[in-house]
């Protein structure tokens, strides 16, 4: 199973930049997930004050630029993880050094795998989807 672990914005006890040992802690981490085949993708994200949000309304597109208001509830950085289940997620980011943050919180969601869209998913449909996500991975390197 894939699950997207996201880590909320704002949530770090400090302003600016994590520091050498924040950096070094997570960037251990990471190299075990490596080693175990879990970690698929992962990025940080920067603040909201650099992005902008887009609704749709009808025809209609209302661009804002942040920052926004309620930064606890944007993602400030993802991981994406290949584990057995639910719970092996729990235990991995229990190991992490989000522990340390009062306050902090990270979000844990499974992605949705081709079998859970049913006969909608078609094999054309998945056909297309291969060679798309073939082109993606071709644009990585």
């Amino acid at each position: 199973m894939r699950f997207m672990i996201m880590v909320k914005e704002g949530e770090t006890p400090q302003e600016g930049p994590p520091t050498s040992e924040m950096i070094a802690a997570m960037g251990r981490l990471n190299k075990e997930m490596i080693e175990a085949g879990v970690l698929l993708a992962m990025e940080g994200l920067r603040p909201s004050k650099f992005g902008m949000k887009m609704k749709f309304e009808g025809r209609t597109r209302k661009v804002t630029d942040g920052p926004f208001s309620e930064t606890k509830e944007l993602i400030g950085g993802f991981w994406i993880w290949q584990v057995k289940s639910m719970q092996e997620a729990i235990d991995w980011i229990r190991r992490s050094p989000f522990q340390g943050f009062d306050g902090g919180e990270v979000e844990i969601r499974p992605v949705f795998e081709p079998d859970d869209f049913g006969e909608a998913f078609t094999p054309e449909l998945r056909e297309q989807e291969a060679r798309i996500l073939a082109e993606a991975n071709r644009n990585k390197a």
